[in-house]
Order: C-alpha cells, then structure tokens, then sequence
C-alpha cells in the first residue's frame, strides 16, 4: 500500500473500522495481556495507535511506528488523550527497520501482513529487532473468513484505492508463519464480522 493512500484515508481511519470494533477491542485488549510488564515495545505498521495504546499500559516504553505521518499525527493526539507519556513516535518502514538485532521485548505489527506482497520480509525484519526472549506479536486480519457482510466494507475500500495481497485462513496464516522457520507459532483466533489472527512467535533465550 502506497503511503499516499494512507495518508489520505487517515482522517477517516478508525470511522472506517466502527462496523468491526468489537473484533479490534477484543483484539487489543488480548495484546494488552501479552505484553510482559516493563517491556520496551515496537509497535509496527501502527496507524492510529490502538495496539500502541493498549500496549502502553503494561510496557515501559513503546514505540509507535508507521509510514504514514498522518497517520502518527492521529495516534499522538490519542496517546495524549489518554496522558500517556510513554509512548514514542517516529517513521519506520516495517521491511527496513534502523533498529539494532534483539531491541525489543515485545514487537507488534498489527493489520499490516496481509496488504504486503512479501510479508516473510516484514516478518524476518521484525524477528530481528526481537530480543531473545521476546514475543513478536503479529495480529492480521482473517479475509478468507470473511462473510458477506463485511465483504462488502472491503469492496467499498477497494473503490477508494485499498486492496490486500493476502486472505488469509487461521490454517493458512499458522502455516504461513510456521514455514518462515523462526520458531514455533501459536494463531489465536478473535471471531467476528471480519475475523483476526493474532500470531505469536516467542524468541528463544
């Protein structure tokens, strides 16, 4: 996805994602209870800030990324919002991150795998700012679980320039996630109108 799209769309970003909220609080909350306390925590890929947000409240520090400024600008008026002074925010490309081998405690990226053509790449970079112990926490949207009605949304998105390259099935993403050979990978599924998969490769000490 072009950082043009993302851009553009950003003021209308968390209205467009109203119809599927239940699925995407149930899906922070839970990432909220796996982020370790004290942790320092890269949040990939963030858009608006919920996953950032909802690992705030365990973590140490969190960094809040992502390619569109537009986006980031919406997350840091949310952050202070909510008094959170933990929170960091700066430009990152998920497939090239700056950052130093095993940074990290916790790193998320959220929504992000399934519009990327090579998502292994994303993936393996993430993997390598984890810290050895550290959790990388991948939840993506289930599109091969669709039903009608949330197919719908999508075609409506895809009228205004979205697409995705990815639908994935809980199989399918456990075994895509399995074949990058990291490390054993765990699929929680959140049930819904459009259904997320939330991933956990734990890093080996």
């Amino acid at each position: 996805m072009s950082r043009t799209f993302w851009d553009r769309v950003s003021g209308l970003y968390d209205l467009t994602q109203w119809g599927n909220r239940k699925v995407n609080a149930a899906a922070a909350a839970r990432v909220e209870e796996m982020i370790p306390e004290g942790a320092n925590v890269l949040d990939c890929a963030a858009g608006t800030g919920e996953f950032s947000l909802a690992a705030a409240k365990n973590a140490a520090s969190v960094l809040c990324t992502d390619q569109s400024e537009a986006m980031l600008e919406r997350a840091r008026r949310k952050a202070a919002r909510k008094g959170l002074t933990n929170i960091g925010f700066a430009l990152r490309d998920v497939t090239a991150l700056p950052d130093p081998d095993g940074t990290f405690d916790a790193v998320i990226a959220a929504n992000v795998l399934h519009l990327l053509s090579s998502p292994e790449i994303a993936v393996r970079e993430l993997w390598r700012v984890t810290a050895p112990g550290g959790r990388l926490i991948l939840p993506t949207y289930l599109q091969g679980k669709t039903g009608t009605a949330y197919g719908g949304m999508i075609k409506i998105y895809q009228g205004v320039g979205f697409h995705y390259e990815h639908a994935f099935t809980p199989e399918s993403y456990r075994v895509f996630l399995e074949g990058l050979g990291l490390a054993p990978a765990a699929v929680e599924v959140i049930p819904g109108r459009l259904p997320e998969g939330i991933g956990v490769i734990e890093k080996p000490l």
